[in-house]
């Protein structure tokens, strides 16, 4: 896999039972590249582990006074130079590549997974956490990925240097064979407590990322509270807690560095006291003492990556964790999956919410947030409480419907809807029947100002190209609801489900987009969560959902005038207001009723 070919078409099932279960599945699944990887790294090693080898044949060749041998000597240097440079931008060039497509695999999936769950995900994981993994987490899960092809090429290196130095010199090749293990293991009694305040780091770090991004999406709120100044201190404080964390840690780091520093000119000064004597006694040659000598300096370069790699796992496992934590989130389903497309009348078992095919049905709720999560479980989102029964749609079950197919048939637009930045182009570019266009849709959602003020940001003064920012924050709270509205008519599902689309626009535009609504969707199943006098009088028939549970259907004037329930929510009525209609007479309630939704 080259970077220009990402993303990858299929990016696979991750083995998620573990984080290092999901690092070792990333690292096979890129198998060409680490092998790849590795031969390079097996080309830079030997190549700079021969220069030793050379410096001291020209050592030697000066000392016996042998142009041939020296010229050998440098030729071995020159052909070494060459590995080197050749090597290690090979090198490079394939531990990025292993790297980026390590990480963009994750975000792939991550991004995959988040599609799939939809709003059920920052209901099971933390909003902060899938941000963490999404940014820096697959970062450092890259990282280690393509670290462990450097690690086995500097490992190979090691034992082809010692094995040689005992065949060149066995009386230093031994002193060499048996400290280097000592330098290569010589850290590991430090490893646990350094990977210990590692995953304490990163954990700190996570929770101050959350914190972080719960403030920042909720900030407008906070401000309108006074509020702001309290998360503030609070995010000062997890600061403060990750940086010292993050001291303790380099501190722990900082040591294995020395000790790496260390034990390798320890291994040094041995090698040169017991060689001076060695040469002394005439046991061996000069140039052969240089060899032992310069081949041991530069084995610290390989040993290096011993220290990088146990950084690398340290980092990236508790990363890893959460990414695996993340994707083994699963969609619920019923069990029942099947291939069936889903047409005619949306029932909620449940609840006992019916929604008949082709009419336009409303649903008045109490309890907004009870209202949104039955929204989600209309579109065969995951239910809460788990456990219950799936929403049919003409006899069967969303949530054993194939993803795709169950996102084509019912499509749900939440009270928050959001806008990506782009284009109005952009926006309204998704997946659609084509039944609907987007001047229709437009024209049904009354964006009619929102087009006047997109041409007038526009350069030639087409609102069509006028750039949107991200989340729509230049236009208003009504503006952004009736695009969000028009791009979910744009699509023209099976069923549509709208959870108070029109909360923010005032009560003129409210009654036109209505009107708009109820043309453009007509013979299509629509269901809208209101408690809006205007729109309910323009449904086809309205469910007043109570304490979870349907309680009463019928036309919008008739439960005003017979269900106080209803009427409670629909006119707002306090407690000592509701009590009063209920021993008023049937006549003063029903004026009462009708004059209130005129007046709105």
């Amino acid at each position: 896999m080259q970077i220009r070919d990402l993303p990858y078409p299929d990016p696979g099932v991750p083995d998620v039972r573990s984080g290092t279960r999901f690092l070792l599945w990333l690292g096979l699944g890129q198998l060409g590249g680490q092998v790849k990887s590795l031969c390079w790294g097996l080309l830079h090693f030997v190549s700079v582990m021969a220069l030793p080898y050379g410096v001291g044949l020209a050592v030697q060749a000066v000392v016996e006074r042998s142009g041939s041998e020296l010229a050998a000597a440098g030729g071995l240097m020159a052909l070494a130079t060459a590995g080197i440079a050749f090597g290690d931008t090979m090198l490079h060039r394939t531990a990025v590549t292993n790297w980026i497509t390590a990480a963009a695999r994750t975000q792939q999936l991550l991004a995959r997974r988040t599609a799939q769950l939809g709003s059920a995900l920052t209901r099971r994981v933390a909003a902060g956490e899938v941000v963490a993994v999404s940014t820096g987490d697959v970062e450092k899960i890259g990282w280690f990925v393509e670290a462990v092809s450097r690690f086995l090429a500097a490992a190979v290196t090691v034992v082809v240097v010692c094995a040689a130095l005992l065949v060149y010199q066995p009386a230093l090749g031994v002193l060499v064979a048996i400290g280097v293990p000592v330098l290569a293991l010589g850290v590991l009694p430090l490893l646990p407590r350094a990977t210990r305040l590692a995953d304490t780091q990163r954990e700190k770090a996570g929770k101050a990322t959350e914190l972080a991004s719960d403030t920042v999406a909720g900030l407008r709120v906070l401000r309108g509270i006074g509020g702001e100044e309290l998360f503030l201190a609070r995010y000062r404080r997890a600061s403060q807690e990750v940086r010292r964390a993050a001291v303790r840690s380099a501190r722990m780091w900082s040591l294995i560095a020395a000790v790496q520093v260390l034990l390798p000119g320890l291994l040094t000064i041995a090698v040169v006291h017991h060689g001076v004597g060695l040469v002394s006694d005439g046991r061996i040659a000069v140039g052969e003492l240089v060899t032992a000598y310069s081949a041991v300096m530069l084995l610290a370069y390989p040993l290096r990556h011993f220290e990088e790699i146990a950084m690398a796992y340290s980092f990236s496992r508790p990363s890893a964790r959460r990414a695996a934590r993340v994707l083994s989130l699963e969609r619920p389903t019923s069990g029942t999956g099947t291939d069936a497309v889903a047409t005619g009348d949306l029932y909620d078992p449940s609840t006992g919410v019916h929604a008949p095919s082709g009419l336009l049905t409303a649903v008045v709720c109490g309890d907004p947030d009870a209202a949104g999560r039955l929204a989600e479980r209309l579109g065969g989102h995951p239910a809460e409480p788990e456990g219950l029964p799936s929403v049919l749609l003409g006899g069967v079950a969303l949530d054993g419907l194939p993803l795709d197919a169950a996102r084509a048939a019912v499509l749900v637009q939440d009270k928050d809807p959001v806008l990506l930045s782009g284009t109005l182009i952009e926006l309204l570019d998704v997946p659609a029947s084509g039944a609907v266009s987007a001047a229709d849709a437009l024209a049904a959602a009354e964006c009619g100002d929102v087009l006047g003020a997109l041409a007038q940001a526009s350069l030639d003064g087409d609102p069509m190209e006028a750039p949107i920012t991200e989340r729509g924050r230049s236009l208003s709270g009504g503006q952004r609801q009736r695009l969000a509205l028009a791009r979910s008519l744009v699509t023209d599902p099976e069923v549509l489900v709208l959870d108070e689309p029109t909360s923010a626009v005032d009560s003129h535009t409210e009654a036109r987009i209505a009107e708009g609504v109820r043309s453009l969707r007509s013979g299509r199943t629509t269901v809208v969560f209101t408690s809006s006098p205007l729109l309910l009088d323009r449904a086809d028939r309205v469910v007043l959902v109570h304490d979870g549970e349907a309680a009463a259907v019928g036309p919008h004037r008739e439960l005003l005038h017979k269900e106080p329930r209803y009427r409670a929510v629909v006119t707002r009525e306090t407690d000592e207001e509701q009590l009063s209609s209920v021993h008023a007479s049937g006549d003063g309630a029903l004026r009462t009723g009708i004059d209130i939704e005129e007046t709105a």
